[in-house]
């Protein structure tokens, strides 16, 4: 009990520092890429976009290593992420080629990025009952490295937007949509940073960020063309061995269901 005449001050309820200037830096990545995509230097947009990507990865680990989560810090992270993720790529494809298409590109870019807005409102609901194995659905960083790897790689090409403008608009398109399907994508969330491993792991990431520095646009649009399909061969998989492909329950309801899918 404390004293009388004692004043006891509540303790104010801060903000985490380090995570969210991670993930300001993502949100200014996006933003960047936006004005990039209205100058006409879609190469820069791209790398924004890429950028945004690493440092969106970073923000979540920095959280969790140095005990810094909060719940600001996960509404803060999904709004960044609707606007270096959801946002700033159906602008860059639409200003890039999908304009020259009339209705039908300005609707391409709508449903991607609704679908990406879909895709980070199911994330935050879902986060208890899926798999922390799989993402449910592509992940919405991977969904925006298809659409604008595509446009650095077709830029650094020099292809004319206007020869790709519907294959453009297939890509935002699948991106969009495969976002909001059940399909499973490998999250890497196992991965454990704190463990030690043989030194052979060491030098395949030497090796692998060597590669990817020999032609940066075709190397990392082929990664995630790869990881864009990968899903979908889990999926089939799963299928054919009669097992739940889904990660997650298809009700609609919102019942308690963290016991159910473990």
């Amino acid at each position: 009990m404390p004293e009388e005449g004692v004043v006891v001050r509540k303790r104010r309820k801060g903000i985490y520092i380090l995570p969210n200037l991670f993930t300001l830096a993502a949100l200014f990545g996006g933003f960047y890429a936006v004005v990039m995509a209205m100058n006409g230097r879609f190469d820069l947009a791209a790398t924004g976009v890429f950028c945004a990507m690493v440092l969106d990865a970073l923000d979540g680990r920095v959280a969790r290593m140095t005990n810094t989560q909060s719940a600001f810090g996960e509404q803060m992270d999904s709004l960044s992420d609707m606007v270096s993720f959801g946002a700033a790529p159906a602008l860059i494809a639409y200003e890039w080629a999908l304009k020259g298409l009339g209705r039908w590109g300005w609707i391409a870019a709508f449903v991607y990025c609704a679908c990406a807005a879909l895709r980070l409102a199911r994330f935050n609901v879902n986060t208890g009952v899926v798999d922390k194995r799989y993402f449910q659905g592509l992940p919405s960083p991977a969904g925006a490295a298809l659409v604008t790897g595509f446009i650095w790689l077709m830029t650094e090409y020099e292809v004319k937007p206007y020869d790709v403008a519907w294959v453009m608009f297939a890509v935002a398109l699948y991106a969009g949509l495969t976002m909001v399907t059940n399909v499973p994508f490998y999250s890497f969330k196992d991965i454990h940073m704190k463990k030690s491993v043989p030194f052979a792991v060491i030098v395949l990431i030497a090796l692998g960020i060597a590669v990817i520095n020999i032609y940066p646009p075709a190397v990392l649009f082929a990664i995630f063309v790869v990881y864009g399909l990968s899903g979908y061969g889990v999926y089939f998989w799963r299928k054919s061995r009669g097992e739940r492909a889904s990660m997650i329950s298809t009700s609609t309801d919102e019942p308690e269901e963290s016991g159910l899918h473990r």
